[in-house]
């Protein structure tokens, strides 16, 4: 394996005066800048198992996120799996996902949970206890969230990240085109509900440095964002590869912001398994490819 480990504990044991958990924008900006811009997603999905030679069960899943990790964890910046293709399989998939998420971490890759939750008072507070307490299985250096129940909903998901030095990425402008009838659309005030959530991001990043702990999901195949994506914050970029996007489309989406992108690929990685060799010729590709159009 290749590339160096740093530190993705986020999490500082001791008693109540120990020194605050370093925050997870510091975290991912030197994982990207040791490790080079890339995610990898993993995302186990019936096909993909068929293609490895692995049946469509929970020892198939569990085959195939062991191999992933084993082989990527210790390379790549960030693994981004997607929790619906563990749930599937209930407690058992879960379980899986469990040791992927803290195997991951131990490697010394963080570990982005795609889970998209977003809802409101209580049951909000329980989504982000799942996956941003520390004391969770399912701890995570960051999660997806989903914006739409307004975005002070995401509230206690947010003090819960700063709490533990972890992330949330929120979506905002994303890769699937019917994401537009709701992100296009405008707000009140007049500007369009994606602006709208950007600059709620924006606000939150305030001041933090190297890079503020609150991201925004944009897809690589907007072709032009038509807002401004300068939030002081990541910018999760699906949609590489078999939807579409290129590394040389980033510049034009991503404008003066492109420094903050973490360009995410699934099947264009993935689909070289299962050989963990070829998983990690792979990845050095796209990252080659990356840091050739990024720096």
């Amino acid at each position: 394996m290749t590339g160096t480990t740093p530190d993705t504990s986020g999490t500082t044991p001791g008693t109540a005066d120990a020194e605050p958990p370093e925050p997870f924008g510091a975290r991912l900006r030197r994982a990207l800048d040791d490790r080079g811009p890339l995610c990898v997603g993993i995302d186990p999905h019936a096909a993909l198992l068929s293609a490895w030679g692995l049946d469509d069960d929970v020892a198939g899943l569990e085959r195939f996120t062991r191999t992933v990790v084993d082989a990527l964890a210790g390379q790549v910046a960030v693994l981004k799996p997607q929790s619906a293709f563990f749930e599937r399989f209930g407690s058992r998939g879960i379980a899986v996902l469990e040791r992927a998420i803290a195997d991951a971490r131990s490697a010394g890759a963080l570990v982005l949970t795609d889970a998209k939750r977003g809802d409101i008072g209580s049951t909000m507070a329980a989504y982000a206890a799942a996956y941003l307490d520390p004391g969770s299985p399912l701890f995570s250096d960051a999660v997806t969230l989903s914006p739409y129940l307004g975005f002070g909903s995401l509230r206690p998901a947010l003090d819960a990240a700063r709490s533990a030095g972890s992330g949330v990425f929120v979506l905002a402008l994303t890769s699937n085109p019917e994401g537009a009838e709701v992100q296009r659309a405008t707000a009140a005030g007049g500007a369009s509900v994606a602006r709208t959530v950007l600059g709620h991001i924006a606000r939150e990043n305030a001041g933090a440095a190297p890079l503020g702990s609150v991201g925004a999901v944009v897809g690589a195949t907007l072709g032009e964002a038509g807002v401004d994506l300068a939030v002081n914050g990541p910018l999760l970029a699906p949609g590489l590869g078999a939807q579409g996007a290129t590394a040389e489309d980033l510049p034009r989406v991503f404008g003066a912001a492109v420094r903050d992108v973490v360009p995410s690929i699934s099947r264009g990685v993935l689909g070289r398994g299962p050989s963990p060799a070829a998983l990690r010729e792979a990845a050095a590709r796209e990252t080659g490819r990356l840091r050739a159009v990024l720096g």
